[in-house]
């Protein structure tokens, strides 16, 4: 096997050789929920999946950018850590939570993803591969690969931050029936001692908050790999055990209850599928495979019903909250919603490619399905509405999805100036699509 070093040298080279081309990353896999151009020059990153050392003492854990979760979870585990930020998906790579935007129900503590990350190595568009610290001559690039999904350069390594963990997570499920009693409870929880800290929306009325704290007994574990649902049984239990990998991928058999859409919510269909396929890596193969051929487009022009899909995470600040809900369950309707508390420590540095103010804490809201009506609408009708509504709450939206904004909009939002700046200094030649290319007009 080929040394971290050799395979650097190696992908670098591929990439001068097809310079002049558009590029973008194969890898096993991709949460990106939005078309890509099959025009585009293929990079083959898929061997920079190694965890390189963890460091129990100093919590210090090296990786490669296309590790998994799954695998960088489960080998920091070995060693009595994981990861301070854990994306709710097994197939999110770390790369990929970094120069996108992940989070979960740690975040309230800990940040985003990016605001864990110690130091990285980037491949440019150059064939360079340059370290970015938060205080070398490249910080300015450290600082701006969070929300830059490769069009500023890719990340091959990475130290980021570990925290240590017990065996298991006592889990509690907290029911509000008033939204503004919920999101206080939601900011009381994450001024306490909890671990964890997420929610779900299932209906007007039926808010529930979702509690985890680490212990080392536990007196029974649930498993919802296989049979049970786990977002099922925040209705049905007040408390709850799992071992700590299992609280990691709680949401991911089912795709938090996406796996609706496949009716794997049916016993029979699990059984059929097995443990091993239920999981968010089956279901994202399924997604891509629709997206080939289009089946759900057939079926809604054979329906005469306007069908567009809304998969989108947006972060409001929490005085904010109550009225994006608000708005969301009068004009979109979709649930449930996924809930969970970010905070962004100033302390940590300005990302600002992805600004959020610092010291505020932020409710991101998760929804994916699709809003089905009678009359047509124009493309994106609805994404849009969100779009706005989040800028005009003070939010900010995450690009893996489909975005509808205009070019000026856009680029007051998402750091034009800096991207500018950027891109003139790290990718002059422009071997990598801006950033409104790649995540508005899909180029």
């Amino acid at each position: 096997m080929m040394s971290y070093e050799q395979r650097q040298q190696h992908l670098a080279q591929a990439l001068r050789n097809n310079a002049g081309r558009d590029i973008r990353l194969s890898k096993q896999t991709s949460n990106l929920f939005r078309n890509r151009s099959t025009q585009d020059q293929l990079l083959d990153v898929r061997e920079f999946n190694h965890v390189l050392a963890i460091d129990p003492d100093t919590r210090v854990i090296e990786t490669e950018g296309m590790v998994t979760y799954e695998a960088l979870a489960d080998t920091a585990l070995a060693y009595g850590l994981m990861p301070a930020v854990v994306p709710q998906l097994k197939s999110i790579t770390i790369g990929g939570a970094v120069g996108g935007i992940g989070i979960e129900s740690s975040s309230f503590r800990y940040g985003l993803p990016h605001e864990t990350v110690l130091e990285m190595d980037v491949l440019l568009g150059t064939g360079e591969v340059i370290c970015c610290t938060p205080n070398n001559e490249h910080r300015d690039l450290f600082f701006g690969l969070a929300n830059s999904y490769g069009t500023l350069g890719y990340i091959l390594r990475l130290k980021i931050q570990g925290i240590p963990v017990k065996p298991y997570v006592r889990v509690t499920h907290v029911h509000c029936a008033d939204s503004q009693e919920f999101f206080d409870r939601v900011n009381e929880a994450c001024q306490g001692s909890f671990d964890f800290v997420d929610g779900v929306v299932f209906a007007p009325g039926e808010y529930y908050l979702v509690l985890g704290e680490f212990t080392d007994d536990a007196p029974y574990t649930s498993d919802y790999s296989y049979l049970q649902i786990f977002y099922r049984s925040i209705r049905a239990r007040s408390e709850d055990y799992l071992s700590v990998r299992d609280y990691l991928w709680r949401w991911d058999t089912d795709w938090f209850w996406c796996s609706k859409n496949l009716y794997a919510q049916n016993r029979l269909i699990r059984r059929l599928l097995g443990r091993k396929r239920l999981n968010s890596i089956t279901y994202q193969k399924v997604m891509r495979w629709n997206s080939r051929v289009g089946l759900t487009r057939r079926l809604g022009t054979l329906s005469r019903r306007h069908r567009e899909a809304v998969i989108q995470d947006v972060d409001i600040p929490l005085e904010n909250a109550p009225a994006f809900l608000s708005f969301f369950q009068r004009e979109i309707g979709i649930r449930p919603i996924w809930i969970c508390p970010a905070r962004h420590d100033g302390r940590r540095g300005h990302y600002p490619l992805f600004p959020m103010r610092d010291d505020t804490l932020y409710i991101n809201f998760g929804f994916w399905d699709a809003v089905r009506t009678d009359p047509m609408h124009p493309q994106g009708h609805f994404n849009r509405m969100i779009e706005e509504k989040v800028t005009d709450l003070g939010g900010i939206k995450s690009l893996y999805s489909e975005s509808f904004y205009p070019q000026k909009e856009f680029w007051e939002l998402y750091g034009g100036n800096t991207c500018r700046l950027l891109k003139d200094r790290y990718d002059p030649g422009h071997a990598f699509k801006d950033l409104y290319q790649k995540c508005v007009l899909r180029q």
